[in-house]
């Protein structure tokens, strides 16, 4: 009998102590590679906030933010300006509408009401003071708090008057790139990009809600102030305020805002997080406090990302100890089949066996047991890590992924950007909460491999120990 298939068969013996054998592995081994699929989840989001925020600036115009606030609208120049900055590798202009529904506008206009604080007013921003209408209706109701932010007294609170009822706002930002309000790539999930966005275009994207709501898809037009859009891509924003908006090159909203040159914010990109303070000062100093405000995210974030990085090392420690676990359950279970199996040890030897042959028979025996466990380790990590990663992650931010920003922005308190994010860097806080632990592959195959390293560490421990056994002192206890 070869010594595979003796080990295969001395590891399915005693078949009730194999079952149970293998339920304690599987618990080990599970929560190991649970805890490495959550270390895994968790540093990859840490990246991914890193490169959305951590070298993002952010600058408004001087005393404002969104569409509240002072100061003077940001200009062209200025944005070259930011570009000569040093470790700048990126400048995108913005510029921000609000529009209403053509339809509920003029029937306001008819009832001699005013649009309110949503109704495409003068801002910060630098915006039209003549309300920009649309043929699209919003995807979001106004809600009680979009009614009284958009309270024609200007109140946030209860007025005791009863007001007419109106739509939230749809946002239309003039980019000119391929990105959102925060400086990250737009994700489309269908159709393509406006090519360039430093040009005019009669092309668009919407958010999936807005899409939705009116019935479009990629091919489709609608109007702003009359003229015809084409729906060039839709995109996700991952909420459904987000999708609530569109987004048109810069210089077709500044044609629309009827302020060419004009710019609400201008998103900085610096080549690294070691750089970003020394750019922030740099850029402050070259545009003037009197100017501008630049704001960084990352600083809002550090906490966030510190307990995010305490979460990770947290984990690997509980993957290390997990898999320390499973070695010490080999190692014991092994050290009791040596001294079970003494006498066949002892014959094994006294008939020419080399202790390399005896010592391998163990090894393969405990490699059997731990794919058994490892088999049903990965089901349970793969129905776990998910639960474990939210846990871990829900119990460190809780108290550190508040928003970044005020809410005072348009209609329904969404902030002053897109996709309600009270602040420039106010949709970074939803990524804190947003760690998805995926199965990968190629992470459980890495988990499997370190469990299987430590099993043959097990069992060489207990197979050497064969090498002691002298046959002739086992057959004489016999």
């Amino acid at each position: 009998m070869s010594v595979l298939a003796r080990s295969v068969g001395n590891a399915f013996r005693n078949k009730v102590r194999t079952a149970a054998v293998v339920a304690v592995l599987a618990v080990a081994i599970g929560l190991a590679l649970a805890m490495l699929v959550a270390n895994q989840a968790v540093g990859a989001k840490v990246q991914e906030l890193n490169a959305s925020v951590g070298t993002v600036l952010t600058v408004n115009p001087a005393g404002s933010q969104g569409f509240e606030g002072g100061g003077e609208p940001l200009t062209a120049g200025q944005a070259a300006t930011a570009a000569g900055v040093p470790n700048v590798t990126a400048v995108v202009g913005t510029k921000a509408l609000r529009l209403r529904n053509a339809t509920e506008a003029a029937a306001q206009a008819a009832a001699g009401t005013q649009a309110g604080p949503g109704g495409g007013q003068g801002g910060p921003g630098g915006q039209t003071t003549t309300p920009l209408t649309t043929t699209l209706t919003a995807a979001v109701d106004a809600g009680t708090l979009g009614a009284r932010n958009q309270d024609s007294t200007g109140t946030t609170g209860t007025t005791g008057t009863t007001q007419p009822a109106r739509s939230l706002p749809i946002t239309a930002t003039g980019t000119g790139a391929e990105v959102d309000s925060t400086g990250k790539a737009l994700k489309l999930t269908s159709g393509t990009g406006l090519g360039d966005y430093t040009a005019e275009s009669t092309k668009a994207l919407l958010g999936t809600t807005l899409a939705e709501k009116n019935n479009l898809k990629v091919g489709s037009t609608f109007t702003i102030n009359s003229k015809t859009f084409t729906v060039a891509g839709m995109f996700d924003a991952g909420t459904a305020f987000g999708n609530n908006a569109l987004y048109v090159t810069l210089p077709t909203a500044q044609t629309l805002a009827g302020l060419p040159g004009e710019l609400s914010t201008i998103i900085v990109t610096v080549d690294s997080m070691e750089h970003v303070d020394a750019a922030k000062t740099a850029l402050q100093k070259a545009l003037g406090t009197d100017k501008a405000d630049v704001t960084q995210g990352q600083r809002n974030l550090e906490t966030a990302v510190t307990s995010l990085d305490s979460v990770k090392n947290i984990s690997l420690v509980a993957f290390i100890a997990a898999l320390g676990t499973a070695g010490l359950i080999i190692l014991l279970i092994m050290v009791m089949l040596v001294r079970e199996r003494r006498r066949e040890i002892g014959v094994l030897k006294a008939i020419g066996a080399p202790n390399r042959t005896i010592g391998l028979q163990f090894v393969l025996e405990a490699l059997v047991l731990v794919a058994l466990g490892s088999v049903v380790g990965a089901v349970i990590a793969s129905f776990a890590s998910g639960g474990i990663a939210s846990a871990l992650v829900s119990s460190s931010t809780s108290t550190t992924a508040a928003p970044t920003g005020r809410g005072g922005g348009f209609a329904g308190g969404a902030g002053g950007f897109p996709g309600g994010q009270g602040g420039p860097f106010g949709g970074a806080s939803r990524l804190l909460t947003s760690v998805t632990a995926s199965v990968s592959p190629e992470i459980l195959a890495a988990g499997i491999a370190a469990v299987f390293g430590v099993a043959i560490i097990g069992a060489l421990v207990p197979a050497l120990l064969t090498a002691r056994i002298r046959p002739i002192e086992v057959l004489r206890g016999e």
